[in-house]
Formats: C-alpha cells, structure tokens, sequence
C-alpha cells in the first residue's frame, strides 16, 4: 500500500486517540481547554459567532481558546493537527476535506448548492452521514455544523449596456481572472468565459488596464478591495456558494458526556446560524452600496447557468470520485 497523507493521518489518529489528550483534558475536576484554530481574523462573522455564541455556551465544562490568522496552527494544517492531538477545533473548507477524501469535492463544484438554506439542508440529510462518518473514522475529525461562507459572483468592467450576462453564452470571450488551480479553472470555463489565472493582488490593475474583463469573488471582497471603482457590473451568477464546517476533535468529543455533547452541538449549530444571518444581511447591505457606487446588479437566468455547469461536471474528471446518486439528491433538497 503506498505511503500517502490519508494513511499517515489515520495511522496518527489511532496513535493520537490513545495518547495525544494529554493535559488539553482534565475531566470532572477541570474543565476541557477547546483551542480554535483559524486563518480568519477576529472580525470575521464565522470567528465572531464562534467568539460570542459557542463559546459563551460551553463554559460551564470547557474553556473556548480561539487563535486567529493562523497564530497557532499554519493554514492547511489544521486537520491535521486534530488528527495528531494537537488541536481540538478548526473552521475547515470542502476544499481542504477534498484533498483527503476527493468525495468531497462534490461540494466545492459550481451550482452545488444553491443557498445558505440549502446548505443546512444537504449537510444534516442522511445523505451526508458515510461522508461525516469516513472524516471521523480515517482522520479523527467530526464535522459539527456547516458555516455559510459567501456566493461568489462575475464582476465585470463592462456596462450591462454593453454585455448583459444572462446566459453562459453570454460569457463568451470574456477573459475573466479566476484563481488559479486546476479545479477554479475549469468552473470558469464551464461558465462560458475564457478564465484567466492571476494573483489576487494584481486583480485590480488588471481590471483597470483591461487585461481582463473581470473577476470573480463574493461581494464583500468586491468591497473591500475597490473592485467597484475599476467595474460596472455584477451578474449575481451565484456559481459557487462557499462553506466551511466547524470541525471538532473526535477523541475530545468521545470523551464528553452526552449531556455535554448536546450542548457542543448545540452551540455550534447556533453559532453556524448566528454567522449565516449576519453574513447574508451583509451581502444584502452590499448590494445596495454597489449600486450607489453606479454599478449595474443584477441577477441572470440562474437555471440556465445551473445546467450549463452541472453538465460540463458531470462529464469530467472532477465527477469521478462522487458518489453514484448524491448529485441528485443535493439538488432535490433544492426544491
């Protein structure tokens, strides 16, 4: 059997489950220390949440440590430090999960999901139980709660006047800079542009040069890095509806009593609610300061977008490793 990350993690996990606790837990007398983890900052609405929500719930048996921009852990390593005993809590992507179990990359595709809601939906039906159930079984790691990231959407410099984005016909030619890794290519693609790799740094000179015709990203980083001075539209394709998870350890959670357990969940999925409103009604404000800003926004045929894409998955390479039936069953909770 060849030496891989997975195999590695799991071999740790067993280790890790029978001797990594260490001083982390002191039951009955002491209270569990829950160290978080994160590349987020402190005023992101998922560390908030996690900050004035979870934490405040759990106190009565556990001390809620957050660490934020990745001051305690690297970016990326996070799972793999609660595979090992090292941390008891992250906020981890689909993304990441992929790169251990590529099932996973089902819910990093485009046209996934289709809400916030819809998110909830997909991750507590029975659907998603063998999933949850490998991440607990091979990397030690229980996924709590799903935590509503951001649609991301086309921002173009273009007028509406000029290129009115209604179908992915519509995209056609349009050299639109995605991110560059082989999966976040071909979304672009399957949306119908010509998608261009480039820094994120470089984004803004480009657009204000035309060395491409736009970008995609969710509307507060529209906001937050100017893109609105140097565009004049936003397609609100909503292609990809981003999440993460609350990933809790599953030698800490074993060893909590049930009562405690429930209120852990509870706190989590609380938390993952309280960030889900703030963040929507933040994309909500957004909206309304764009177009003060001169910008067209506007929503295109979403169901023409939908198939286009789902289509162009469902015959590549990136469709080979999900489950027979999941697609389908995702988006019938949809509807």
């Amino acid at each position: 059997m060849p030496i891989t990350r997975r195999l590695l993690l799991a071999c740790g996990f067993a280790f890790a489950g029978a001797t990594a606790l260490g001083s982390s837990l002191a039951f009955a007398q002491d209270k569990v220390t829950i160290r978080m983890s994160t590349p987020a900052s402190e005023t992101d609405q998922r560390t908030i949440a996690l900050a004035e929500v979870f934490g405040p719930a759990v106190e009565g048996f556990a001390a809620y440590e957050p660490h934020y921009n990745a001051s305690l852990v690297a970016q990326g390593s996070e799972l793999e430090a609660i595979a090992s005993g090292d941390l008891e809590m992250s906020i981890a992507s689909a993304q990441e999960l992929a790169t251990f179990f590529p099932e996973f990359s089902i819910f990093t595709a485009g046209y996934v999901h289709q809400s916030a809601e819809h998110q909830v939906a997909v991750f507590n039906d029975p659907l998603m139980d063998p999933f949850k159930q490998k991440v607990e079984d091979e990397l030690g790691v229980k996924l709590l709660s799903v935590m509503y990231l951001g649609k991301r959407h086309v921002n173009l410099r273009f007028p509406k006047s000029e290129r009115n984005i209604q179908t992915p016909d519509d995209l056609s030619g349009v050299n639109l800079r995605m991110p560059g890794s082989d999966a976040w290519q071909f979304l672009g693609r399957a949306l119908g542009a010509n998608p261009t790799p480039m820094a994120f740094t470089e984004i803004y000179t480009a657009l204000q040069t035309g060395s491409v015709d736009g970008q995609d990203n969710p509307l507060p980083t529209v906001v937050d890095a100017k893109f609105y001075e140097v565009t004049k539209q936003v397609a609100l394709t909503q292609h990809l509806v981003d999440l993460n998870y609350i990933a809790f350890s599953k030698a800490v959670w074993d060893e909590l009593t049930p009562e405690q357990q429930e209120t852990v969940q509870k706190a989590a999925d609380d938390a993952a609610a309280s960030a889900r409103e703030a963040q929507i009604a933040k994309e909500e404000e957004l909206v309304g300061f764009l177009r003060e800003q001169g910008l067209d926004v506007y929503e295109p045929d979403l169901a023409a977008f939908r198939e286009h894409v789902q289509a162009a998955y469902q015959g590549s390479e990136f469709a080979q490793s999900w489950p027979e039936g999941v697609l389908e069953k995702i988006n019938a909770l949809a509807k």
